[in-house]
C-alpha cells in the first residue's frame, strides 16, 4: 500500500513540473526584473511588433544615409568616382566592424537591451551631427559653377567625417543585439516557438527591407529634390521613433542573462590546454571535467556535448592529479569545463563558413556604390520626372518583400515535405542558394554593361561624360537578382549564427555574421585600388574612370562573378564539412 502511495506520489511531482516546464520558459529566460518568466505573457510574437518597428525605422535612418551617400559625396563634396565609392564601402565596412564592440559589452557585461539604448543615443547623435553638415552653409562646399568645383575644407570634411562615423558606433552597438534579442524571445526548447523563431528571421529582414525602401524611395527623392539638409533629417527622426518603438515593448520582453566576456573564456581555454599539453587526453570524454549539476558554469548558457573534433583543445578539460586532490577547480586559466572548451570549438568549426560570407557581401556593396554610378550614366528621365540613379535599390528591396512571404509561406512548407526539415531547407543549403544568385547578379550587371559601352561607341559618346540613351530600368534583373540572394544568404546567415552559436555567445556570433559584410566592404575597396592602379598605368583611362564611357565597368562585374563562383565551390566543400552544435 504504501510503495503504491508512493508511486502516486512521484507521478503527482512529475505531472506538477512537466506543467511548470509548460508555463515557464526552459532557456534560462527572465523579465525585466530577474524573475522566471511566463511563457503567455511575455515573449513570442506579442513582443516582436516592437522589435521589429524598431528596426524597420533604424534601417530606414541607416539607409536613408548609405543609399545615396556616394551622389552627395561626389555632387555636394565634389569628391571623384573611385574616391567616393572607397569612402562610402570603407565607411560601410566600419558600420560592420563595429559591432563586435556593441556584441562583447551585450554579452559580457550590459546585456542586449541596455546595449541597444547605450548606442541608440550614440546613433542620434551621429545622425544630428550629419544634419547640421548638410544644412548650415558654413559647414558644405559652395555649389559647382561650370566645371569649377571648389573642394571641401578640412573643417567641412571633418564634420561631415565625425556625424557619418558616430552613426558608424551606434549602428555598431545596435545591429548586433537587436536580432538576437528578437529571437530570444522564443524558447529554444518548446518545439512551437522554435518554429516560430526560424519564421521571425524571415520578418526580421522583410522589416528592414520595408525601412530600405522607403529610404530608397521617398528619402533620395527628397535629397535630390527638397535638400540634403531635410533629406539626411527625416532619417534622424525616425532614429528617435526607433528608440521610442524599442523602450515601449519592456514589459513584454524576455532578457538573457550576459554570461561574461566570451573573448576571456576563450583565452582561458587557450592558457589551460597549452599548460596542460604534456597530459594524455583520455579516451573517454565522460572524465573530463564539467560541473556536476544541470547547470552551466557560464551564467545565461546551457551545457554543450562534447565533440571529438578539435582534441587537443580537450586538455584544457582535463583534471590534473593536483586538482584531483584538492578538488580546487575555481582557476579558470587552468581548467576549463567541457561547456566553454565547446564554445571555442564552435567558433573554429564556423570560421570556413563565416568566411565565405565576404566575397558575398563585397557583391552586396556595389549596389550602393557601382550600381548608383552605372546608373547615373543611362536615361534616367521618363518624361519630365527624373528617376535619381539610386532609387534603382528600391527593386532590390521590392525584391526581398516579395521573396521573404514566398520563402516564409510558400517554399518552405513545400521543402518541409521533402526534406523533412522543420524550416524546409536547413541554414546551410539556404546559403548555399544565395551564393549561386548572387553569381547570377554579377553576370547581369556585366551584360548591361556591356550593352550599354556598345550604344555608348555606336553614337560616338566615348569620350564624352554623359548619359547614354539606354534606359536605367534595364537594371531592374541584376537588383532583383541580388534581393532574392539576400533572402537566401543574408537570412541565413542570422539563422546560423544565433542557432549554432553557443548561447553566452549570440551577440557576438551575430557580429560575427556581420563583420562578414564589413570584411566585403573593404574587400570592394581593395579590389577597387588594385584595379584602378593596374589597369590606369601607361596613361589607360582603366576599367573606372570618372568618365564610365571610356572604361571596362563590365571587366569588373565579370571578375567579381568570378570570384562569386570560386566562393561558391569554397563554400560547398566547407559545409558538407560542417557538423552541427548539440546541446548536452
Amino acid at each position: 500500500m504504501g510503495s503504491t502511495e508512493n508511486d502516486l506520489s512521484l507521478a503527482e511531482e512529475a505531472l506538477l513540473q512537466d506543467e511548470e516546464r509548460k508555463q515557464y520558459t526552459g532557456d534560462g529566460s527572465v523579465d525585466f526584473k530577474g524573475r522566471r518568466v511566463l511563457k503567455q505573457n511575455t515573449g513570442n510574437w506579442k513582443a516582436c511588433p516592437f522589435i521589429l518597428g524598431n528596426e524597420c525605422c533604424e534601417r530606414l535612418a541607416y539607409y536613408g544615409i548609405a543609399t545615396n551617400l556616394v551622389t552627395y559625396l561626389t555632387q555636394k563634396l565634389h569628391q571623384g568616382n573611385v574616391s567616393a565609392a572607397r569612402n562610402v564601402t570603407t565607411w560601410q565596412g566600419t558600420c560592420y566592424l563595429t559591432p563586435l564592440i556593441g556584441a562583447v559589452l551585450a554579452d559580457a557585461y550590459w546585456g542586449r537591451y541596455w546595449t541597444i539604448a547605450a548606442f541608440s543615443t550614440i546613433y542620434v547623435l551621429g545622425m544630428g551631427t550629419l544634419t547640421l553638415s548638410a544644412s548650415v552653409p558654413a559647414l558644405k562646399p559652395a555649389e559647382c559653377l561650370g566645371t569649377s568645383c571648389p573642394a571641401a575644407t578640412p573643417a567641412q570634411y571633418a564634420v561631415f567625417f565625425f556625424g557619418l562615423y558616430l552613426i558608424a558606433l551606434g549602428t555598431g552597438g545596435i545591429k548586433p543585439c537587436v536580432s538576437s534579442f528578437g529571437a530570444d524571445q522564443f524558447d529554444d526548447t518548446d518545439a512551437e516557438e522554435r518554429i516560430k523563431k526560424g519564421s521571425f528571421f524571415n520578418w526580421f529582414y522583410f522589416s528592414i527591407n520595408i525601412g530600405a525602401f522607403v529610404s530608397s524611395t521617398f528619402i533620395v527623392w527628397i535629397q535630390e529634390n527638397a535638400g540634403w539638409g531635410l533629406g539626411f533629417g527625416i532619417p534622424a527622426l525616425f532614429m528617435a521613433l526607433a528608440i521610442g518603438s524599442f523602450f515601449l515593448g519592456t514589459p513584454l520582453y524576455r532578457f538573457q542573462k550576459p554570461g561574461g566576456s566570451p573573448i576571456t573564456r576563450m583565452c582561458q581555454v587557450v592558457v589551460a590546454s597549452v599548460r596542460k599539453r604534456n597530459l594524455v587526453i583520455p579516451e573517454d570524454s565522460s572524465v573530463l571535467y564539467e560541473t556536476p549539476d544541470n547547470s552551466s558554469a557560464i551564467e545565461g548558457s546551457r551545457k554543450l556535448e562534447h565533440s571529438d573534433e578539435l582534441k587537443y583543445l580537450d586538455r584544457a578539460a582535463i583534471v590534473s592529479d593536483a586538482e584531483g586532490k584538492t578538488g580546487d577547480y575555481s582557476n579558470k586559466w587552468r581548467i576549463c569545463t567541457v561547456t566553454q572548451v565547446e564554445e571555442l570549438k564552435i567558433l573554429i568549426r564556423m570560421f570556413p563558413i563565416w568566411a565565405t560570407g565576404i566575397v558575398f557581401a563585397a557583391v552586396y556593396a556595389q549596389m550602393s556604390t557601382l550600381f548608383v554610378e552605372q546608373g547615373t550614366m543611362m536615361k534616367t528621365n521618363i518624361g519630365s520626372f527624373r528617376i535619381p540613379p539610386a532609387s534603382l535599390s528600391s527593386f532590390d528591396v521590392i525584391s526581398v518583400i516579395f521573396w521573404v512571404p514566398v520563402y516564409d509561406r510558400v517554399i518552405v512548407p513545400i521543402a518541409r515535405k521533402f526534406t523533412g526539415k522543420e524550416r524546409g531547407f536547413s541554414e546551410l543549403q539556404r546559403m548555399g542558394i544565395g551564393l549561386f544568385v548572387s553569381v547570377l547578379c554579377m553576370a547581369a550587371a556585366a551584360i548591361v554593361e556591356i550593352v550599354r559601352l556598345q550604344l555608348a561607341q555606336e553614337l560616338d559618346l566615348v569620350d564624352e561624360p554623359v548619359a547614354v540613351p539606354l534606359n536605367i530600368f534595364w537594371q531592374v534583373p541584376q537588383y532583383f537578382l541580388l534581393g532574392a540572394a539576400e533572402v537566401f544568404t543574408f537570412v541565413g546567415q542570422l539563422e546560423f549564427f544565433y542557432d549554432q552559436s553557443p548561447d553566452a555567445m549570440r551577440s557576438l556570433c551575430s557580429a560575427l555574421s556581420l563583420l562578414t559584410t564589413s570584411l566585403g566592404n573593404y574587400l570592394s575597396s581593395f579590389i577597387l585600388t588594385v584595379v584602378t592602379y593596374l589597369t590606369t598605368r601607361g596613361a589607360n583611362p582603366g576599367w573606372i574612370p570618372d568618365n564610365l564611357n571610356k572604361g571596362h565597368l563590365d571587366y569588373f562585374f565579370w571578375l567579381l562573378a568570378g570570384l562569386s563562383f570560386l566562393n561558391m565551390l569554397v563554400y560547398v566543400v566547407a559545409a558538407k564539412r560542417y557538423k552541427q552544435k548539440r546541446s548536452a
